[in-house]
């Protein structure tokens, strides 16, 4: 199977006939080669902070879609959280319908201009496509992306529409990609729905945490924009388990959601640690990212680093070695303590950052820190590592050598995860919760032990996906609606 990110493009010459699909055999349809999106040179967009992927053309789309053989039993719906419509949506862009395509495939995903560009599609409904088993499976993802970018450019967005007024008011806590789904689902089905965010700006992760390069910020605000065109109230740098507790939440509201993510970095508590000039990924990336620190005038500068070590292997690792590059690195090193096969984060962002110039020292562990006479670190101690047998993940453990390497840097950003945030647990009497703080839900519902309370996304999940995520919001907001119809609360099976 060809990755996501092909080389070579081919157009093959295809009558498209305008509101018609051409009729093709599945076998003429095999044979049409997966289209590649064009996107930014490397040497360019290492100056700059704009999209990479530069997106699909309508003729290209078309051909794309036409690469769908139509199965009676369409699998790549059942590798897709949110369950939407693929098949649908695809014979919509190859009829060159794709205003009808939006609209299909919005009956499922409120978010396709996000999901479109930073979902696991290669591990998710690419990889249960049909076409995937003999040659590259569609190109789903690019298309639902080339969908909701056409219906916002073309001005053909169907607003939200509120179901008719129940009396019922519910509270979402954060209004991060869970939050954000669970709300227009509430309000379709006619619930008021009130967002509250910790942050000065909607959108958890998606904002302070994806780069503008992978995920153009105005694309976020557009669609927070269309739910509160729809009624949801929306209260920015309110912090719930502080600012207002969940008591008086629970005073004042019929049921709440908990969507306030996995925003606890963890570090490596190794010596050095402390030294100036070593940030968490999520510190560095929303100073970045939500705080403009790459303006000399910003509030929250970084400083301009020459050599920077980014340890881990993940989306997060990849996002923070390419911001250090476009923010001026001379060299850019990804420490990771296995090997390339075994890294978590998607073959697309990996090949972009080789391409990027980004230095990856596989098989390599940080073990300590070194300062300057100023307090700022100046060299990071690896030590090199071989695989041994697979540990709980799956993937073979890393094995000390006794061998190292020092590299010279004067930043380190640590992204080896993140764990749920904490406040509201430590706050809340009766939310029961697993081990590591993340709250215990009922997996079908998102119910917790606490009657008219819910859970969804990476403050049950840990850090996850942005379609989880939304896939957990939806399930919630059918849960709420149920029992704000019925008033039952049936027993509680909770998730670990």
């Amino acid at each position: 199977m060809s990755t996501a990110h092909d080389k070579a493009v081919v157009t093959p010459k295809i009558d498209l006939p305008a509101g018609a699909e051409p009729k093709l055999s599945n076998k003429e349809r095999m044979a049409i080669p997966r289209q590649v999106m064009p996107e930014q040179s490397a040497e360019e967009r290492i100056y700059n902070f704009l999209e990479v992927p530069l997106g699909f053309e309508e003729n290209v789309a078309r051909i794309e879609a036409l690469r769908c053989i139509k199965c009676k039993k369409p699998t790549c719906i059942d590798g897709c959280p949110v369950g939407i419509n693929i098949p649908g949506f695809l014979e919509k862009i190859a009829e060159g319908d794709f205003e009808g395509g939006a609209r299909v495939l919005k009956q499922d995903n409120i978010l396709p201009a996000i999901c479109g560009r930073v979902c696991p599609q290669e591990e998710q409904c690419e990889k249960q496509c049909i076409v995937g088993k003999k040659n590259a499976p569609v190109a789903i993802g690019r298309l639902e992306r080339f969908l909701a970018d056409w219906e916002r450019e073309h001005n053909k967005v169907q607003p939200l529409v509120p179901g008719e007024p129940t009396g019922k008011k519910v509270a979402i806590v954060g209004a991060g990609p869970a939050g954000l789904t669970a709300a227009a689902d509430l309000v379709r089905f006619g619930h008021k729905v009130v967002l509250y965010e910790a942050l000065h700006k909607p959108g958890g992760v998606l904002v302070y945490g994806i780069p503008e390069f992978r995920l153009p910020k105005k694309i976020v605000e557009f669609e927070v924009q269309q739910l509160e065109k729809a009624g949801v109230e929306l209260h920015n740098s309110v912090v719930i388990g502080q600012t207002i507790t969940m008591t008086e939440l629970q005073e004042t509201y019929d049921a709440i959601f908990v969507a306030t993510g996995a925003g606890l970095p963890y570090f490596m508590n190794l010596p050095g640690e402390n030294l100036n000039g070593i940030y968490s990924a999520n510190e560095y990336l929303t100073r970045v990212n939500l705080m403009k620190a790459y303006d000399p005038d910003s509030d929250t500068p970084v400083a301009k680093s020459k050599n920077v070590a980014v340890v881990g292997g993940g989306n997060v690792a990849m996002d923070g070695a390419r911001t250090a590059k476009r923010l001026g690195a001379d060299n850019v090193y990804l420490v990771y303590r296995r090997t390339r096969k075994e890294m978590p984060a998607r073959v697309e962002e990996v090949e972009h950052a080789e391409e990027e110039g980004i230095k990856f020292f596989f098989l390599h562990s940080p073990i300590r820190y070194e300062g300057d006479a100023q307090g700022r670190v100046c060299k990071a101690i690896c030590e090199r590592m071989e695989l041994g047998e697979p540990d709980a993940s799956g993937r073979r453990r890393p094995v000390p050598t006794g061998e190292y390497v020092d590299l010279e840097v004067d930043t380190v950003i640590v992204a080896i995860g993140n764990g749920p945030n904490p406040l509201i647990p430590r706050t809340t009497e009766g939310l029961d919760t697993k081990k590591w703080g993340n709250i215990k839900a009922e997996k079908a519902t998102g119910r917790t032990s606490l009657r008219g309370v819910w859970a969804g996304g990476d403050i049950v999940l840990g850090a996850a996906t942005v379609i989880l995520a939304m896939g957990a919001g939806r399930t919630a907001a059918k849960s709420i609606d149920d029992y704000l119809k019925t008033g039952d609360w049936p027993e509680v099976t909770l998730d670990g």
